[in-house]
């Protein structure tokens, strides 16, 4: 061992020296050097820095620099985030998108363009005019649709959500909210008199057959004894013509 090189070295270094720091990393852990002033110093990692990739080789594990436009990279030729000013796509930094898809500042992504997509129309509603559907006869009718899909920066714009047009119904006069509240309310009486007439006849109906039963059962009663006295005068009507 070279007499500036240590093997009892602090943290995850396995060979270090004073000027130089970490020579050589524990298993598992990352070398890379980095830059103080003009002077570059080793240094062991469980994982690289940002801006750093890491490789592993038999003998030691390294952290490789990312291209110059890549913030993190997974090689030196597959960036995973761009720095400022530049945009991803297929694990390459772009200042510009290509044709058909479009800068996302929000992610610094290019993405497709999505354009803008409506539902079908509704049915044409009832003719109105003023808000009313009676008392005229030229009016409009309407009819909507909903944005199921809104567009991106460059995609197509949304289509209008609403479209009238001019109708013609049949002239027919507006019923006065009080009058017809009126007649519905003739109405309910004349049900509830109608439902009260039909009562008080059931009740006339229900009398008149109990009475009519009772008389039936007083004339079975006094029958009998209107045949004994009948018979009776008859004996005494005999018995005078025979003295």
């Amino acid at each position: 061992v070279h007499p500036n090189v240590s093997q009892g070295c602090q943290g995850g270094c396995a060979t270090c020296s004073d000027y130089n720091g970490c020579l050589s990393c524990k298993p598992r852990l990352f070398f890379v050097l980095e830059r103080i002033g003009m002077k570059q110093i080793g240094v062991c990692l469980s994982s690289c820095p940002s801006g750093y990739y890491g490789t592993r080789y038999p003998d030691i594990n390294k952290c490789a620099k990312c291209k110059a436009d890549c913030d993190t990279c997974f090689t030196r030729n597959f960036c995973t985030k761009c720095k400022s000013g530049f945009y991803l796509y297929s694990g390459k930094c772009l200042e510009k998108c290509p044709d058909g898809l479009e800068a996302n500042n929000h992610t610094m992504e290019c993405t497709s363009i999505v354009h803008c997509e409506a539902s079908e129309w509704s049915p044409w509603s009832p003719c109105t005019k003023k808000g009313k559907t009676c008392g005229f006869k030229r009016g409009n009718e309407v009819r909507v649709r909903e944005i199921v899909q809104h567009p991106s920066a460059k995609g197509n714009p949304c289509p209008a959500t609403s479209e009238s047009r001019k109708c013609i119904v049949q002239r027919k006069r507006c019923q006065k909210e009080g009058k017809g509240k009126k007649n519905r309310e003739e109405k309910r009486k004349k049900s509830n008199k109608d439902e009260s007439k039909e009562a008080r006849q059931e009740s006339k109906g229900r009398a008149a057959r109990r009475q009519n039963r009772e008389q039936r059962e007083n004339n079975n009663k006094t029958q009998p004894k209107k045949r004994k006295a009948s018979n009776k005068e008859q004996d005494l009507a005999l018995a005078g013509t025979a003295h």
